[in-house]
């Protein structure tokens, strides 16, 4: 709950105390006849009943009640002294009060903001250690027709091709899929998914589903689930409708 909200139950007033505020800015109500340790005592009882300590409540709070204090010790004070000291005008220092407000609210607001930049921030890692940069030695050999002519015929070669013999990469087809779900319908009605796709590989169980879909358009398989990522069962589809008519 916001520290404004906070419910006030004082001699002179009784409400919410943002309301309070309001009334103190606007002059409606003499600041002189609140107690505000009153509104300290209330607070302490408002964090004693959540039995939680809220830092950023408490300390708008701690900012709202210390400039409450210092325009009602400037309202006590007499007038000469007053103007002996160079102190504020009631009317200044209730516009005074306005702006510590507003400026404690956008001190806050750009808090909130540089906290959503550290949030998203600490997602990214950064180099800590700077590259090691230095000087490039450089042979005078190095500038030789020959030399240099042999560093740019290597770079215009053709590489070699990559051997990948020692990669094991699975394929299989759809036609090859196809019938095994025929075998699996032949030596049943009905089979369940997970079945028919079982020890498989990712690429495997993806064509199992292609091939599913192949015997569903030509009419001779359907599926059920009875519900969202249960097991898939396949019957055949005058099997699938017996079932659906008894």
């Amino acid at each position: 709950m916001r520290v404004t909200h906070l419910e006030l139950d004082l001699d002179v007033f009784a409400g919410p105390f943002d309301l309070l505020l309001s009334l103190i800015l606007r002059e409606e109500l003499d600041l002189l006849e609140v107690d505000l340790a009153e509104i300290v005592v209330s607070y302490l009882d408002h964090l004693e009943s959540t039995e939680q300590l809220d830092l950023e409540s408490a300390t708008e709070f701690l900012v709202l009640i210390a400039a409450l204090l210092e325009l009602k010790s400037r309202l006590m004070l007499p007038g000469d002294e007053v103007e002996e000291l160079d102190e504020l005008a009631p009317a200044e220092a209730a516009e005074e009060l306005i702006e510590r407000m507003l400026q404690y609210a956008r001190f806050r607001a750009a808090g909130a903001h540089l906290r959503k930049l550290h949030e998203h921030e600490r997602g990214f890692l950064y180099r800590s250690a700077p590259a090691k940069l230095g000087p490039v030695e450089v042979t005078a050999g190095a500038y030789e027709p020959a030399v240099l002519g042999a560093a740019l015929g290597s770079l215009l070669r053709m590489p070699k091709p990559i051997d990948l013999s020692h990669m094991a990469i699975p394929r299989v087809t759809v036609a090859e899929r196809l019938s095994h779900l025929r075998g699996l319908l032949k030596r049943a009605s009905s089979f369940s998914f997970d079945e028919a796709v079982k020890d498989a590989d990712r690429v495997t169980v993806c064509v199992t589903v292609f091939a599913l879909l192949e015997l569903y358009k030509r009419g001779e398989a359907s599926w059920e689930q009875d519900e969202p990522f249960g097991e898939i069962t396949v019957h055949t589809a005058g099997a699938h409708n017996q079932i659906a008519a008894a």
